[in-house]
């Protein structure tokens, strides 16, 4: 199936989306549910659109890496275990993109981006009902069930990276990284590594456009380095507001696109 051309106004469009994608994935993730919308009004594919839009984010939460390299100085030894398994749990969820096939994809999104803004807005009741039952932990000492979410995590954000951020910072603070810059220092982390990975896998897949991912991904570059800047100062509710509100209204969008 031939994909469709790049226009200059698409081109605009994905610039666009890809500069505020690159900023809310270093804010307070969700970047995706910017950007992937607009893959798919491109008239890509939606496992096309999936793909080049894993590669086009990568750069919001690796570029935020590097702003936080003082939130991250702590136990480098448990940060390489749970490195790896994002490492490993991106390149797993690459490959199921490259196996399932567009109806099943299609089908799959609105539920997808409703599970993880729903997982979002409840993240912080579910940390505090955490501690309440003094399960409380942190990712310096974490459980053998903490190092299987990390895995399972990475796994989804290599098949999905819409709503990888958010799913990560709801599950730091599940594990007992309540300190929001922290939370996000390793929300960035590990995600960069999951989707490293995946971009790998997905880039010699033959799924992804490259002239609609490259505009969207220079885009992204811009984005994530003012995200992190904007880190240190936005309040974290306007950004967590944002991105229920938003992952709200694609959810029921592709609801009604995919099921009506």
């Amino acid at each position: 199936m031939p994909l469709p051309e790049l226009t200059p106004a698409m081109a605009l469009l994905l610039a666009c989306a890809g500069v505020l994608g690159g900023a809310f994935n270093a804010l307070a993730g969700g970047g995706s549910l910017f950007t992937f919308p607009v893959f798919i009004a491109a008239g890509l594919p939606p496992q096309v659109a999936n793909a080049s839009n894993s590669v086009a984010v990568w750069p919001g939460h690796a570029l935020a890496v590097l702003g936080y390299r003082r939130e991250l100085a702590g136990d480098v030894r448990q940060l390489k275990v749970s490195a790896v398994l994002a490492l490993l749990g991106g390149a797993t969820g690459a490959v199921l993109v490259k196996l399932i096939g567009n109806a099943a994809f299609s089908y799959a999104v609105p539920w997808l981006i409703l599970f993880a803004t729903l997982l979002f807005a409840s993240a912080q009741r579910l940390g505090r009902w955490a501690d309440g039952l003094g399960h409380g932990t942190t990712l310096e000492r974490p459980p053998v069930v903490a190092r299987l979410m990390e895995f399972a995590i990475g796994v989804y954000g290599g098949f999905f990276p819409a709503g990888l951020g958010v799913i990560l910072m709801a599950s730091l603070m599940l594990m007992g990284v309540h300190d929001l810059q922290r939370n996000n220092a390793l929300k960035n982390l590990l995600a960069s590594i999951a989707t490293s990975t995946a971009v790998v896998v997905l880039s010699v897949s033959g799924l992804v456009s490259w002239p609609h991912t490259l505009v969207t991904f220079c885009g992204a570059l811009v984005g994530g380095v003012a995200g992190t800047r904007l880190a240190r100062v936005l309040p974290a509710q306007w950004l967590r507001r944002i991105v229920i509100a938003t992952g709200t209204v694609l959810s029921l969008y592709y609801f009604w696109r995919y099921y009506s």
